[in-house]
């Protein structure tokens, strides 16, 4: 008995000109239109090149299959939300916590805006998620939430970060695709954002709660009287 062979998801060439820029770029365009309005199931090589407005040997001619080119497209929703994520996170000018707030807001609202297509590149996963690409896009969004627990929680332990950013980055992504599973308004998507922040910052103030800004100012209350001169 042999294996199932494995669907081949690398491109076949990459665009060397202008004009194979621009077609690659039109095809890839039309495979997100196709994918968000028909899904995984109806997703073909001629469906793209009909909307396309190319020739199905044209598409063949940069991806072998239909796989390559959703992987190329999960691909490239990957890099997009790293980048997203590094921007955000490596930000210095803001303190930590705005900085997670920040990134619950955008990942959110980023879930909700591509949902459809999202979920269809869910359904064909199986295809490419133990590709060498994708566990390098995965570990480029671990080394930036890493880096990014060592600001928020200076004063832990390795071990006690790596679980807080685990937890946080696991929670956005279950949370995130469930939320996103239904149409969601622009308030809507703001109020959950802002839960959700509470909730994170809640959890790495009972962590670390001499990290946050307000635990470093001494109250009125607690700072020590200077007696004048007068008094002595």
């Amino acid at each position: 008995m042999t294996d199932r062979q494995t669907p081949r998801i690398s491109s076949r060439k990459q665009p060397q000109q202008a004009r194979s820029t621009e077609l690659v770029a039109a095809i890839l365009q039309a495979a997100a239109q196709v994918l968000e309005k028909e899904g995984a199931a109806r997703f073909t090589t001629a469906r793209i090149a009909e909307r396309a407005g190319v020739s199905v040997g044209s598409v063949y001619q940069y991806f072998p299959n239909k796989a390559a080119i959703l992987f190329r497209l999960q691909l490239d929703e990957w890099r997009q939300t790293t980048e997203m994520m590094l921007g955000i996170l490596a930000d210095v000018r803001r303190p930590p916590r705005q900085r997670l707030r920040a990134l619950v807001h955008a990942f959110l609202r980023s879930e909700c805006e591509e949902a459809r297509m999202r979920m269809a590149l869910h359904d064909a996963a199986p295809l490419y998620r133990d590709a060498p690409e994708a566990r390098q896009a995965h570990a480029s969004g671990k080394q930036a939430m890493q880096a990014f627990m060592r600001e928020l929680l200076p004063e832990s332990r390795r071990a006690i970060r790596t679980v807080a950013g685990d937890l946080i980055m696991t929670t956005l992504a279950k949370v995130g695709k469930h939320f996103s599973g239904s149409p969601r308004s622009a308030a809507e998507i703001k109020a959950y954002a802002n839960a959700m922040g509470d909730m994170f910052c809640a959890y790495v103030d009972k962590i670390e709660p001499e990290s946050h800004p307000a635990a470093r100012r001494p109250s009125s209350r607690n700072r020590p009287r200077v007696r004048s001169q007068a008094a002595q």
